[in-house]
């Protein structure tokens, strides 16, 4: 077993690609899963067991916010929760690329723990607004259940692109180069991006911001959603079985 300086720099070049990823995943998360999972390899974890870590920490901060009255220490402490167990959800697929004890198991695994993050965290805020919130009215108890909607969409249309488009590819012989990594991209999907969407947590401790801040994202992911939604279809639709 190499020293841990020798697995970071095999970790940095068994990254999977920048294309289509904000600065906050290539820059803080990926950086922070890549030390992470050298400290896995380092204790011998497997890269199942660095996932349910990852579901430890999201999850303990979840239930947080719907059972513990807001306030600006469980603010931080649901935000260090939540980045943290997004950190480890970088590194089980980081450690998975390095050891090479990746496969459909642990894949289906962490797409599991994944999309069960996106519907509890909106079902969480959605009980802390009923437990302890002063809504405007009824109403907005409706907002958390449509960003939950968007994430959740967002995150299985995703995944059946990635798939359908593999297979639809399968056997076609692709000749066009690779498009290069779009900083102005990475800058536009930033409001998207899961990392960015922890940190609305830190305003707990002022409900109206909080509720303000929450409902800026709602509507940013919504927009998004249907940017994403619409670009995948052309996509897909342009593509032929091989």
């Amino acid at each position: 077993m190499g020293s841990t300086g020798t697995v970071l720099r095999e970790l940095r070049g068994a990254q999977k690609s920048a294309k289509g990823v904000s600065l906050y995943s290539r820059y803080v998360n990926r950086p922070a899963g890549r030390v992470l999972a050298a400290g896995a390899y380092r204790v011998g974890l497997t890269p199942n067991q660095v996932t349910l870590i990852s579901g430890l920490f999201t999850y303990s901060a979840i239930g947080a916010v719907a059972l513990v009255e807001p306030s600006w220490t469980l603010g931080l402490v649901v935000w260090a929760g939540l980045v943290i167990g997004f950190a480890f959800d970088s590194a089980d697929g980081q450690l998975a690329r390095l050891t090479g004890r990746g496969g459909p198991a642990g894949e289906w695994l962490d797409h599991v723990v994944d999309c069960g993050k996106l519907l509890l965290v909106h079902a969480a805020v959605l009980i802390s607004f009923y437990r302890f919130g002063e809504l405007p009215s009824d109403g907005w108890l409706l907002l958390p259940l449509g960003f939950q909607l968007a994430a959740v969409v967002t995150f299985c249309a995703g995944l059946l692109r990635e798939h359908l488009g593999k297979a639809a590819a399968a056997g076609q012989v692709t000749t066009a180069p690779a498009a290069p990594v779009s900083r102005v991209r990475a800058v536009a999907l930033l409001p998207a991006d899961y990392g960015v969407f922890c940190l609305v947590f830190l305003l707990l401790g002022a409900p109206g911001v909080f509720l303000a801040g929450y409902a800026a994202l709602a509507v940013v992911h919504t927009l998004f959603l249907a940017a994403f939604l619409a670009k995948w279809f052309r996509e897909l639709r342009a593509l032929r079985p091989g």
